[in-house]
């Protein structure tokens, strides 16, 4: 398995190590509940130096990134940060990314952990297409390293450390400055419905914040999060989970990316998306609260009455809201609010409510 720079100090902290795709992380450090509540009530430090950020830099780094993302980033401001998804030629999703502003002229796409290779050579393969020449398309991922700060005392924490004044970093907007004098990107962001911050510098410096930011957080109440609390927290917060509840026979319209899908534009797959759209869409990704006992697992069988009609893509119960949550893809006409539908779980049919989504906001 491939290891983080902070590979280490998780054997140190007594995490429990698991292969995710290809990758020897932390699923837990004391127990998924104590991290959970940890992130929504104080603050949570997070490993994601195993995900991609792959920089689009050159004269036509917006031509091709407009291409290649279903989102329209025509009038991004440097400093801003934009959710697109990339699609394939029928409109299937390659990858969820982030879209980081840099410069003029200057991008970083951060990608999931599992598809950065393919995300990088689709965007290769594109630029080569299209004949353009006066872009770069260069992959950083090695030599980053990325940690998640989250939680309502996130920023408290993190204002020790940094140079710049905090409060002044709006949702969805990064900026360069220095954590511990040492040069880092930090972005107002995050995977699990709280304030918070992504921190990214250099690989072989970034264990120096990992290490800073649990000693001076400690006596906040801040604990190192593995890779469990990390599912329950994005699930409350309605969040997908790339390979769970999206993949590339899945399109943007189908789940709730509708909103980073700007047909107006041209895209790979948006002729195929349009023809949907046109069509009308089949299924579509729900929240659902189950009603009866019984946690719904990725896999599990969805009914209505007797009939099979769809799938569990997430489930697990949230600690925040003490129920048992999940997503799961239904037929359009079963997609709305109060629909009662049913959970094969084991050899029983138990009961489930649709809800919207998302099942949980922070408060303000």
């Amino acid at each position: 398995m491939k290891k983080t720079p902070l590979y280490d100090r998780h054997a140190t902290l007594g995490g429990k190590i698991i292969d995710f795709g290809g990758w020897a992380m932390p699923v837990q450090y004391s127990n998924v509940i104590e991290e959970h509540h940890a992130t929504r009530m104080k603050a949570g430090l997070f490993d994601i130096c195993h995900m991609g950020e792959i920089e689009v830099k050159g004269p036509q780094a917006f031509e091709l990134l407009q291409w290649v993302l279903s989102r329209n980033i025509e009038g991004q401001a440097i400093g801003q940060i934009k959710l697109s998804v990339m699609t394939n030629e029928n409109g299937g999703i390659i990858d969820d990314v982030t879209v980081y502003r840099l410069g003029e002229e200057r991008y970083m796409v951060v990608t999931n952990a599992g598809t950065k290779d393919n995300d990088y050579s689709w965007i290769e393969t594109q630029r080569r297409a299209r004949g353009l020449s006066d872009v770069q398309v260069v992959d950083n991922s090695d030599r980053t390293g990325k940690i998640d700060l989250q939680g309502p005392l996130s920023r408290e924490i993190l204002q020790n450390l940094a140079s710049d004044d905090l409060a002044l970093l709006t949702y969805y907007h990064a900026k360069d400055t220095k954590v511990m004098k040492i040069p880092a990107l930090v972005s107002r962001s995050g995977y699990t419905g709280e304030d918070g911050f992504e921190i990214y510098t250099e690989s072989r410096r970034i264990g120096e914040i990992w290490d800073k930011l649990l000693e001076i957080g400690a006596g906040l109440g801040l604990k190192p999060v593995g890779l469990g609390a990390r599912d329950t927290l994005r699930l409350e917060a309605g969040m997908m989970l790339y390979g769970n509840d999206m993949d590339e026979t899945i399109t943007p319209l189908e789940v709730v990316y509708g909103w980073v899908t700007n047909l107006e534009k041209d895209f790979v797959g948006s002729s195929a998306l349009k023809k949907l759209k046109e069509k009308g869409l089949g299924r579509k990704l729900v929240g659902f609260e189950m009603q009866d006992r019984g946690i719904a697992r990725h896999g599990y069988k969805v009914f209505k009455d007797a009939t099979e009609v769809g799938v569990v893509t997430s489930g697990t119960y949230t600690p925040t809201l003490q129920k048992a949550v999940g997503l799961a893809f239904v037929p359009v006409s079963y997609s709305k609010p109060g629909t009662d539908i049913f959970i094969q779980i084991r050899e029983h049919h138990a009961g489930a409510r649709i809800v919207e989504l998302p099942f949980y906001r922070r408060r303000k």
